[in-house]
């Protein structure tokens, strides 16, 4: 079977390779206020996230890949069903311990860049570290040494307006690295930028890959898919499919990963 086609087989539970994400039997239900079902957004899913992995989460609307994301980044609990976060299970935490693990664990980039007008490019950068207690000297140096893994390290004390919308989402990028987080989370990252500067910013993901990071990218775009490694499919709250193969276009393996994070001055 060709290597870009062929299904990824279903994770074991007990499986002991490591895992920077693991669902087990998840499943997450919406209730009518009188407690009959509205909708099953999401049926028993399995699904195993390996370290270091760059993956793609596809379907249309409805599908359940929002909620699936939400999930994921310890925004929402399942109804039931085990999800192991770096190891840990979290899906009985109160809401304060999954929003202390969600601060350590998931880096989020989202589709608008969600910077602060007022604050330089550092300053936004180190706002994860602000709620995380970090000490200014070190949110700075930590805030810096993000902004230079996205090629931003001469642009700390600009406003957001002073930059172009790709290097505003590098900013928003360095923001989510700052907390050395587990999982980067990416949604739509590219939707509002052109299609040159979107190249540029995938780029960086796929440097950033490089290094070792693990990368959701939830897309709906095949061509932003096609540059991960691993494709996850879902249709009626279930895996359609799951596959593993070849990228296309990829370049941080060919380039570098300092290569392609410095690439494009105005990306």
């Amino acid at each position: 079977m060709d290597a870009v086609t062929s299904t990824v087989p279903d994770s074991a539970p007990h499986s002991h390779t490591p895992a920077a994400a693991r669902l087990i039997g998840i499943t997450k239900t919406y209730f009518k206020p009188d407690g009959s079902v509205l909708v099953e957004a999401l049926r028993p899913l399995d699904l195993t996230i390996p370290r270091g992995q760059y993956i793609a989460i596809m379907g249309a609307s409805g599908s359940g890949k929002s909620t699936l994301m939400n999930l994921l980044g310890c925004l929402d609990r399942p109804t039931a069903g085990r999800y192991e976060l770096d190891g840990k299970a979290v899906e009985s935490l109160n809401d304060d311990e999954l929003s202390r693990v969600r601060g350590q664990k998931i880096g989020f980039i989202f589709q608008a860049f969600n910077l602060i007008s007022e604050l330089n490019i550092a300053e936004n950068v180190e706002i994860p570290l602000l709620y995380q207690g970090v000490s200014a000297s070190e949110r700075r140096v930590r805030a810096i040494e993000s902004l230079a893994l996205v090629g931003l390290e001469n642009r700390v004390h600009h406003r957001p307006y002073e930059l172009s919308g790709g290097q505003q989402q590098r900013a928003a990028i360095a923001r989510a690295l700052v907390g050395r987080p587990a999982i980067l989370m990416a949604d739509e990252p590219t939707g509002n930028l052109d299609s040159a500067t979107g190249q540029a910013i995938l780029e960086v993901f796929e440097a950033l890959h490089a290094k070792g990071l693990t990368l959701i990218m939830v897309t709906h775009d095949d061509r932003v898919a096609d540059r991960c490694q691993r494709v996850v499919r879902l249709k009626d709250g279930e895996v359609e499919y799951d596959r593993i193969g070849a990228r296309r276009g990829f370049t941080a393996k060919h380039g570098g990963a300092h290569g392609a994070a410095h690439g494009g001055a105005h990306a």
